[in-house]
């Protein structure tokens, strides 16, 4: 009796799922019947696209018309989707892709992240001899941790013999090591082999010095963190195409990496670094990390802005964990000093504060 609920029970989620899975197939073959639709400028508006105004160019794409056409992107509203269309001198579609990586960022959903295209460039840059398409995207999470915080997405299209692909493996690196700032940043490390994964998985100081590292020197400093010993907090940044990328390093006595810390986020740059204080802030007898930083970016209209963060990197038993929460309660201002912001974050956690 037990087994037969059991396997009723199973083939109920199981329907569910294939439910699920069924509208999702749907959805999507709907989506991609209402793109192929699109066979001239004026569909786009009417199948729910805005178009990209400020991005769009002319280019020529020699394996699949040899006249100049005009790659005009544009974002499927309903969908949060981004695609490029080639129109010919009539503005009639010759030629659309939609293979994006900024359509990949929510696995499993067919509603997207994209909200708007904040750069384009053409360059052949795998030397093939044909020209290519590098593509930055804003994009922005409507619900997690970070939901409603812009961030970046950079692409390369290339062309091939009568179609245009990607390489979803040039596209991971891209985006998973931060080289997504800008088309120059993703120029230097596609065409040139300029790249910052050596950030992310150097084991040693030596090796983040030998591949351009520059540490802050003024910054770095010797603490004894109860769970992980005596480790050297080592700040310093790698710049690629205009662009600091800044990280904070916890190096033993044998110049091993024990540990990496990533305050700059999906920000373009560091702009300064206020200070980095090592001391117990939550009150749980463990020291943690207090960072205080400007970092730049590009508002929606393009303008370079700077803000202020505070990040906090709390000890556990295993490592260190980044606070979430802290951010919500108190916005740091360049007004803060160090001291402010230890005062206050200890406040949050409820315990006496140092006089």
């Amino acid at each position: 009796m037990l087994l037969s609920f059991g396997l009723f029970f199973s083939s109920i989620l199981t329907g569910q799922a294939a439910d699920t899975e069924e509208e999702l197939l749907r959805g999507y073959d709907a989506y991609e019947e209402r793109f192929a639709s699109i066979k001239k400028m004026g569909d786009l508006e009417e199948n729910q696209y805005e178009i990209m105004e400020d991005q769009i160019f002319p280019i020529t794409l020699e394996t699949i018309r040899a006249e100049e056409l005009t790659l005009v992107p544009a974002i499927d509203r309903s969908l949060n989707r981004l695609a490029l269309f080639f129109l010919d001198e009539e503005g009639q579609v010759v030629y659309r892709y939609n293979q994006l990586e900024a359509n990949y960022r929510m696995p499993g959903e067919l509603k997207q992240a994209v909200k708007d295209v904040v750069g384009v460039a053409f360059s052949d840059v795998n030397r093939d001899g044909l020209k290519d398409i590098i593509i930055v995207s804003r994009c922005e999470n409507p619900t997690g941790n970070y939901a409603g915080v812009p961030y970046k997405v950079g692409d390369v299209i290339f062309q091939g013999q009568g179609s245009l692909y990607r390489d979803w493996r040039i596209s991971d690196k891209i985006n998973r090591f931060s080289m997504n700032k800008s088309t120059n940043q993703i120029l230097f490390f596609v065409r040139d082999g300029i790249s910052t994964e050596f950030l992310y998985t150097a084991t040693t100081l030596e090796e983040l010095r030998e591949q351009g590292f520059t540490v802050f020197e003024e910054q770095r400093y010797t603490r004894e963190f109860e769970r992980l010993g005596s480790l050297q907090v080592v700040p310093g940044v790698f710049r690629m195409a205009w662009y600091d990328s800044f990280l904070i390093y916890l190096v033993n006595e044998q110049g091993e990496i024990v540990w990496s810390l990533q305050p700059m986020l999906d920000y373009d740059g560091l702009y300064s670094l206020k200070g980095i204080n090592g001391r117990d802030v939550d009150g749980d007898g463990m020291k943690d990390l207090v960072v205080l930083a400007r970092y730049s970016r590009e508002d929606e209209s393009g303008e370079k802005v700077v803000e202020n963060i505070c990040s906090i990197y709390y000890q556990r038993t295993s490592g260190f964990e980044a606070d979430t929460d802290f951010q919500n309660y108190y916005q740091y201002t360049e007004e803060d000093t160090m001291e402010d912001m230890i005062q206050k974050i200890r406040e949050y956690w409820g315990w006496q504060v140092d006089k």
